[in-house]
Formats: C-alpha cells, sequence, structure tokens
C-alpha cells in the first residue's frame, strides 16, 4: 500500500486577492444585479452601467473582508469601516479607493466611483461605458478616501 504524506495548505491571502483582482479585467459576471424595485424586477446596475459597488463589494465579499455584497458606494464604504478596514493617505497595492461624486454624462446624476488600487498609479475598477472592470490611471478623478485592510500583507 502507497501512503500518501498528508501536506499542509496555506493559503496566501494578499497574491490570491490580487490575482482575482487582475483576472476580472474584461469580466462580465458583474453587469446586472436584479431587485424589486416598488415591486417591479429592475436590474439597479443598469447593464453593467452602474456595477462598480457590486464588483468591488463582491470580490472583498468572496474574501470575507467585508459582511455582504452592496449596490452602491456609499454602503460598500460602510461595511469597509465596519469589517476593519481603515482609512490610509496613499494607496498600498491592493487598497480600495472610493473617487469623489461626478455628474455621469448619460443621466446628469452625481455618482462616487470604487475600485481597486493595483500599484504603478494604476486601478482596477468597473467602465461603466463597457460595462466590465478595467484597468485605468487611479487619479481618474479626485480620491475622496483610501481603504487599507490589515489582512492583506
Amino acid at each position: 500500500m502507497i501512503k500518501i504524506k498528508k501536506q499542509k495548505v496555506e493559503p496566501i491571502l494578499m497574491e490570491t486577492y490580487l490575482r482575482v483582482i487582475y483576472n476580472s479585467t474584461g469580466s462580465k459576471i458583474f453587469k446586472n444585479l436584479y431587485a424589486k424595485v416598488n415591486g417591479k424586477k429592475t436590474d439597479i446596475t443598469q447593464n453593467g452601467h452602474l456595477s462598480c459597488a457590486f464588483y468591488v463589494s463582491s470580490i472583498l465579499f468572496l474574501f470575507k473582508l467585508i459582511r455582504e455584497i452592496h449596490a452602491t458606494v456609499d454602503g460598500t464604504a460602510k461595511d469597509l469601516r465596519k469589517s476593519g478596514w481603515k482609512e490610509i493617505k496613499k494607496p498600498k497595492l491592493g487598497s480600495v479607493l472610493v473617487w469623489k461624486e461626478q455628474r455621469n454624462i448619460d443621466d446628469n446624476k452625481p455618482h462616487k466611483h470604487i475600485g481597486f488600487y493595483i500599484g504603478k498609479a494604476k486601478a482596477i475598477s468597473n467602465n461603466s461605458k463597457y460595462g466590465y472592470p478595467t484597468e485605468h490611471n487611479w487619479k481618474i478623478r479626485k480620491i475622496e478616501s483610501i481603504f487599507w485592510h490589515p489582512l492583506i500583507k
């Protein structure tokens, strides 16, 4: 009989977390989030146009870094604070960025934005034009807050 030696496997949170963020670019899985609004089924992310919070909170929830998945930036930021995330002054690899409100060209309504800092002045967030996450300069608009969690190291 062949005896198989038991191996000690320890997941590496930071490396896996970053790889999931990098690999999410172009993914359409965060494009639609349905809810009943006044009793009517509605895609509250408008086919990916407003999916940034759904995207970020889904990844954070996957790694148990927040308590639930959210449809809004404010709801996600509130959960970040409750889940042990701290505001920092300068972004670190894997930190969560919240951009200030800006009027949307399509509906002329103000919207905040949220995404991940991936280093070298780059971020990944949902692209409202395409409806899926893309890589871009992290200073696409003014930053409101930067969040960091001590478990990501």
